[in-house]
């Protein structure tokens, strides 16, 4: 949508941008950690780890989103006619959201928690994609309602969460377990497949959160592959200012058609 032709006021235009890209780091963080559970299945041990910080991703992110949603965004468009339908269907899929992560937290095998993982990751794109086709643009071009004030200081929505390693659960077990950069004396193995992440076909909104979220799901002493359409010397650089020191990265490949890269997590 065009959020600038919409919106009543550019204000409103703003905090509608501001909104979508956060959907986008949410949909594209969350898409890199399904990937690496799906990528995991092989490994019981990997699997386990990506699926707790899959978890507390939801915790901490999707779930206080969805309810921050209802507090701030769903009341005003509940009280329009067009909007209380909409908005009471999606009261229910924030509903369905959260059993899913609960289904996600308690399955009781990898291939169970990766269907549920995958579920969870194609309602919630559905989710984003109408409020930002739907409830956004109904709020910006409402004349009596403000959605610049019905945001202000909403940081779950809005974005504004920082990775915080000491809170990372999967990666502070791998910590304790001895593994470090170049090798892991914990008794695991190193040799265990590579996961590889292929964000040629992500859409490009989602393509830099995407891999964000898929580091965010390797544990120290293990690797990822990340395979692009070009060299991804932004991407590295964007890498490097968030988690600094945390990844060595490895040419495999250099085009023409890919570039394949391995970032080990030190």
């Amino acid at each position: 949508m065009s959020s600038l032709t919409l919106a009543s006021d550019p204000e409103d235009a703003a905090a509608a941008e501001a909104v979508e890209a956060h959907h986008a780091q949410l949909a594209g963080e969350l898409a890199g950690r399904v990937t690496m559970l799906l990528e995991a299945e092989r490994d019981p041990d990997a699997a386990e780890r990506t699926r707790a910080g899959l978890v507390t991703f939801c915790e901490r992110e999707l779930l206080p989103h969805a309810a921050a949603e209802e507090s701030a965004m769903y009341p005003a468009a509940h009280g329009t006619v067009e909007g209380r339908l909409l908005v009471d269907g999606m009261i229910a899929e924030h509903r369905r959201i959260g059993a899913l992560v609960e289904a996600l937290r308690t399955a009781p095998s990898t291939a169970r928690a990766a269907a549920e993982a995958r579920a969870l990751q194609v309602l919630f794109e559905e989710h984003l994609e109408k409020e930002n086709s739907l409830i956004l643009p109904l709020l910006a071009a409402a004349p009596d309602i403000s959605l610049a004030e019905l945001l202000a200081g909403m940081h779950e929505l809005l974005g504004g969460h920082a990775h915080d390693d000491e809170d990372d659960e999967a990666e502070g077990e791998a910590r304790q377990g001895g593994c470090g950069g170049g090798g892991c004396a914990c008794g695991g193995s190193n040799d265990a497949a590579v996961p590889e992440l292929d964000v040629r076909s992500v859409p490009h909104a989602l393509r830099h959160a995407t891999v964000f979220g898929a580091l965010d799901a390797v544990p120290a002493g293990r690797a990822m592959v990340l395979v692009a359409p070009h060299d991804p010397l932004p991407l590295l650089a964007q890498i490097e200012d968030r988690r600094p020191g945390t990844f060595s990265v490895e040419y495999l490949e250099r085009g023409p058609e890919a570039w394949r890269l391995q970032l080990t997590h030190r």
